[in-house]
């Protein structure tokens, strides 16, 4: 079967090509193919760059999809219906209602990309090729065999283990795959990234595509969940009545049925430090904390990428990210119109819900908590400087709403409460613009009281809905091989190993010392650190099932916050309303919410499942355990 390549961006390259190879004069009249053989890929080094770079487009846009993993997770609640979060989050998916599934990690999907990984291994591998630059051949296969290793580690986190396809189907072939086991996937992927790191170890990459590096830094996360409770039979089972239930061989696919954690957990650290010695990240040499402003604009660099003109942004931190996708300007979604306020004429889409608000620490490193009546009468006060450039609360500066939305707001806070107000001589109470009785776009207002400041650029000149912001979304950082390092040394029992870089990310940030020095103690401080430090990152979903706590974190009830302002006695305002803690006497009430979603675990979740298509077109693909 003769295979055809359609793209445009190949096809652009062809035309370069062949218009630097031609010499007829009439070749412009010339009638251009729409289609580009094969085996002209893999004659030209343009063509065969343009093959591989197109793959990266399985990589979509990172976890800037409009629906986003926080809100499958207890970071975040999804603002609008019908679109399947609520099925994942209730347990309720199957395989005939999947429920939400992104491009990113979709079962179909990865395999499509997987296809194209496979033919320019196979091709670049070969002698059918008459590429002659092994420098660009190495590159393109070391591309390749990092990309093929990133699909199925998506597909082993969110299915277990799948069928390893190496080979390049064609009509006749027979379709009909087993599931690898947990080791069986985690060998092949860590044997795709050696042989990345190896091929792209001193070759000039183009910024968004992947160097030596991102693959190590795949390489340790993989060993990180390789070693986690969830893959650790005697863990798993003790752990999941599920589990427990199941047989080897329906257990093989999902966890190690021999070896030992430990040695599981000396290979995660060693696979970390090797990140670390090799990279450089951002301002983690310090040895005590910095300002609470530093921390929080150190925090705004580093979710910038160093990007953002905006004041207080470092460009230095760009030395954090491995592996990230650069945008190009998407008009029909972007970041901060997807997931700023409605008051600003943006759609509200992911907003963090008060479980994770609650979980910020005070500044000082003790808990916040809603029963200190201190803290209750001002909790957004002295708060970990990261909440701060993460979470958009009632009262908190934005940008200048009178560019996108009017003179309705002179001081341009965030308003998701109801307040008192004199209106033409009566006390009525005002509706905040950014809620959803709001007077701007309603139906796109906040249900918990919160809107996301992460990763939405903060520079004052970047308002309205339609002026694009240009945010790198950060696949591998370089903190994430530093919390992978610490998790696998706290459970090797290297503790202090542990608190040393522990520590550096909270000066960092502003955060004063941790001193714990018991290993359950510091297991759950690091816990709550990462859950900090990598919020919306597509981190915790993963973590929390790996970790085997999802029951009591990603199965909670959702809470809200609602704000009231009532004027202190003798104190009024006329005209617009402002935040003003002279004038209101200000209420917060943590509420549990079910109506826009019932949350629920069942263990079946700690597995998607596979629908019921794919098992019919695969007699061999035996379905999850639940479904």
């Amino acid at each position: 079967m003769k295979l055809t390549i359609k793209n445009t961006y190949i096809w652009a390259i062809a035309v370069m090509a062949l218009l630097a190879a031609s010499c007829k004069k009439d070749f412009l009249s010339e009638k251009p193919p729409t289609t580009i053989p094969t085996e002209l890929i893999w004659q030209d080094g343009g063509l065969a760059d343009a093959f591989v770079l197109e793959i990266y487009n399985g990589l979509s846009v990172g976890g800037f999809s409009e629906q986003m993993l926080s809100s499958v997770s207890d970071e975040s609640l999804f603002t609008h219906p019908n679109r399947g979060i609520d099925l994942v989050n209730s347990s309720t998916i199957n395989p005939s209602t999947l429920g939400w599934v992104d491009d990113t990690w979709g079962y179909a999907k990865m395999y499509n990309r997987i296809r194209s990984c496979n033919i320019t291994i196979e091709k670049l591998s070969g002698t059918e090729n008459g590429l002659t630059d092994q420098a660009l051949k190495d590159r393109l296969l070391g591309e390749a065999h990092f990309l093929r290793a990133y699909f199925y580690h998506q597909l082993l986190r969110y299915y277990g283990g799948v069928p390893l396809i190496t080979k390049v189907y064609v009509l006749n072939d027979d379709y009909n795959a087993k599931r690898g086991t947990y080791k069986e996937c985690v060998d092949f992927i860590l044997k795709d990234c050696e042989d990345a790191n190896r091929l792209l170890t001193g070759k000039s990459i183009g910024k968004g595509r992947a160097p030596a590096l991102a693959a190590l830094a795949l390489k340790s996360r993989v060993l990180l969940y390789a070693a986690s409770d969830l893959h650790d039979q005697t863990k798993a089972k003790a752990k999941s009545t599920l589990l427990a239930g199941l047989n080897a061989e329906a257990l093989a696919p999902l966890v190690y049925t021999d070896g030992d954690q430990q040695q599981r957990w000396a290979a995660a650290q060693l696979a970390a430090k090797v990140v670390m010695d090799a990279g450089t990240g951002y301002k983690l040499t310090l040895s005590d904390k910095v300002s609470p402003e530093e921390g929080r604009n150190n925090y705004k660099s580093l979710a910038m990428g160093g990007g953002s003109k905006a004041p207080g942004i470092d460009g230095a931190a760009g030395a954090e990210l491995i592996l990230a996708r650069y945008f190009i300007d998407r008009s029909d979604m972007r970041y901060g119109r997807a997931n700023g306020p409605n008051g600003y004429r943006n759609w509200a889409g992911n907003t963090p819900v008060g479980l994770l608000v609650d979980d910020y620490e005070m500044a000082d490193g003790t808990k916040f908590s809603w029963s200190d009546p201190v803290k209750k009468a001002a909790p957004y006060q002295n708060r970990d400087p990261r909440f701060y450039a993460t979470v958009l609360y009632d009262g908190a500066g934005w940008k200048p709403r009178d560019k996108v939305s009017g003179d309705v707001d002179p001081v341009s806070q965030i308003q998701t409460g109801e307040y008192d107000l004199m209106v033409e001589g009566k006390l009525i109470t005002a509706k905040g613009l950014d809620t959803r009785s709001g007077p701007i776009e309603s139906w796109n207002g906040s249900w918990t009281g919160y809107y996301t400041h992460k990763f939405i650029d903060p520079d004052p000149g970047i308002v309205d809905a339609s002026m694009p912001q240009f945010v790198p979304w950060p696949f591998f950082r370089y903190t994430e091989a530093v919390m992978n390092y610490i998790e696998a040394s706290i459970e090797v029992g290297q503790v202090n190993e542990a608190l040393l870089w522990l520590n550096r990310i909270r000066f960092r940030s502003g955060m004063p010392a941790i001193t714990e020095t018991g290993q359950n103690e510091l297991r759950e401080i690091y816990r709550h650190e990462r859950r900090i430090e990598m919020v919306y990152e597509e981190q915790r979903y993963h973590d929390a099932r790996r970790w085997m706590i999802a029951k009591e974190t990603l199965g909670r009830k959702t809470t809200y916050i609602k704000v009231t302002g009532k004027f202190k006695p003798g104190k009024t305002l006329s005209g617009k309303y402002k935040y003003d803690p002279s004038i209101y006497d200000y209420t917060y009430t943590p509420t549990t919410e079910t109506a826009q979603e019932d949350r629920s675990w069942d263990d079946k979740i700690y597995f998607r499942p596979f629908s019921r298509d794919e098992i019919n077109k695969n007699k061999e693909l035996k379905q999850n355990p639940g479904y």
